[in-house]
């Protein structure tokens, strides 16, 4: 693929305000952020398809806050379900139930703290549909050839169909990225497990569907787990073989694996839906940025699959950048605004590789730590602590805005949507007023989990700002998002 500079703009180009390649989860999710914001957005996919595997299969409970303002988290809740409770085999018995994740019950502040199982191509699915409802969709087949950008937009060629024009262009095409590729980013990572495990999705018999049935090494061979996906027919079979052999993913392959390896016999797997090979690793990118060019999800950062964090950090990927493109696109931002989505991200992912290294090593549990509730942004530009002396256990601004009833109005009713909400919490001071839609103004009655104060909560679900009194939100507001507002 050519990475130049835009010498004459094709007479037959397409053109769009962002340019996604990619429609994973992490293309589809800032596609859908996009549409919703009035931005026009073309994602397109070098295949003809969706993905059609259970690669990732968890659905954290930052996550499923981030689905919930994207307007498709009834269809996620009915298409999913919780984790099973483990159920360890031997020689064919029963050996007793086995907790695969550490859980919590809700809260107010929190209501979704379980992780949700949605196989991988159901969320992309979900997404897709919710994308079409906003009068967008996905061009498939289209292979990208060539990329090309100057001081105004980006230029890509494709293998089928007429080039496209953006102003800007999103790398959410996985983790051989092309585009980062062809930007010459570098990825920087390490392996963390040299043995080949081979995933497939499948149709099983002789296995119930309450249960995560555990395998364990015995005569040589290595763990083999099966899970009932949830919402569907299929289950997934993940099997690890020693580092010095391949393992067969075709579907004669997989029965021998699981009649090697369990009791059951080799025609009880009536079906391979889907199946492939890799070996565990982490990986991020020297830098999320170039030019005009952004890369987000796995083609920024490869993440072991234990502990459910690639898909789930991708994807917040996707919400961080969504709101500050509209912004800068055509909400009166200033182009700098999008500096912080690397600044933010980045540590971020680098943070989240680590966490999924430590639980595919076994030195953390999934539970509180892999659910993304505590992951914040203080030490970012974008982040205004105006209060003199907040409790060290309060509410900063960077930190995620918590759910809530106080005085009735659910907090994230009133954050759901494309704008900036300005909170005023167990206080009467005045509040700015401002033009347009962009900000929305509530007052609740004080509340434990915000304290009192004034809050600026920014569209991604983060509180930007926060003060004892709502001077100086207006300036902030006209700083990073352009806002108009007179105190």
């Amino acid at each position: 693929m050519e990475l130049n500079s835009v010498k004459e703009l094709p007479v037959d180009a397409v053109e769009t305000d962002v340019l996604v390649v990619g429609a994973g989860p992490t293309g589809l999710a800032l596609a859908v952020d996009l549409a919703r914001r009035g931005v026009r957005a073309l994602v397109v996919e070098r295949a003809d398809a969706l993905f059609p595997g259970s690669r990732g299969k968890g659905l954290q409970p930052r996550t499923l806050e981030v689905m919930d303002d994207l307007g498709v988290l009834d269809a996620v809740r009915a298409a999913g379900g919780p984790y099973p409770m483990g159920m360890i085999w031997r020689d064919g018995v029963r050996q007793g139930e086995h907790r695969m994740i550490d859980e919590a019950e809700p809260t107010e502040a929190e209501p979704y703290r379980g992780t949700w199982m949605l196989p991988q191509w159901r969320t992309q699915e979900i997404l897709h549909a919710r994308l079409r409802e906003l009068g967008e969709d996905v061009a498939f087949g289209r292979e990208l050839t060539g990329l090309a950008q100057d001081a105004g937009g980006v230029t890509a060629s494709f293998t089928s169909g007429p080039p496209v024009r953006a102003r800007y262009a999103v790398a959410a095409d996985g983790g051989r990225s092309a585009v980062r590729r062809a930007l010459g980013i570098g990825m920087r990572g390490e392996s963390v497990d040299p043995h080949p495990t081979l995933v497939a999705d499948v149709r099983i018999t002789g296995l119930d569907r309450d249960h995560w049935h555990l395998f364990p090494p015995a005569d040589g061979a290595q763990l083999m787990a099966i899970c009932p996906l949830a919402g569907t027919e299929d289950f997934q079979v993940l099997a690890q073989f020693p580092a010095d052999l391949t393992p067969d993913p075709s579907p004669e392959g997989l029965r021998k694996v699981v009649a090697t390896r369990s009791h059951l016999t080799p025609d009880a797997v009536t079906e391979v839906r889907w199946a492939s090979v890799f070996r565990a690793r982490t990986a991020l990118a020297d830098r999320f940025r170039e030019g005009r060019v952004l890369l987000a999800g796995d083609a920024a950062h490869l993440h072991s699959p234990a502990g459910g964090q690639g898909l789930n950090t991708s994807v917040q990927d996707a919400y961080n950048l969504g709101w500050k493109l509209a912004a800068v696109l055509g909400g009166g931002a200033r182009a700098e605004l999008l500096d912080s989505y690397e600044a933010e991200r980045r540590p971020v992912a680098a943070e989240m590789l680590g966490l999924s290294t430590r639980v595919h090593r076994g030195e953390v549990r999934r539970g509180e730590a892999t659910g993304q509730l505590g992951l914040g942004y203080r030490d970012s530009a974008l982040t205004e602590e105006t209060r003199t002396a907040p409790a060290k256990d309060a509410l900063h601004a960077g930190d995620r805005a918590p759910d809530g009833r106080p005085g009735g109005v659910r907090l994230f009713d009133a954050f759901r949507g494309p704008h900036w909400t300005l909170l005023a919490v167990g206080t009467d001071t005045r509040l700015p007023t401002f033009d347009g839609d962009l900000v929305r103004t509530l007052r609740t009655p004080a509340y434990e989990a915000y304290g009192t104060g004034v809050f600026l909560v920014r569209p991604d679900g983060y509180v930007g700002w926060a003060g004892d009194t709502a001077v100086g939100a207006a300036g902030y507001l006209a700083r990073v998002a352009g806002a108009t507002g007179r105190d």
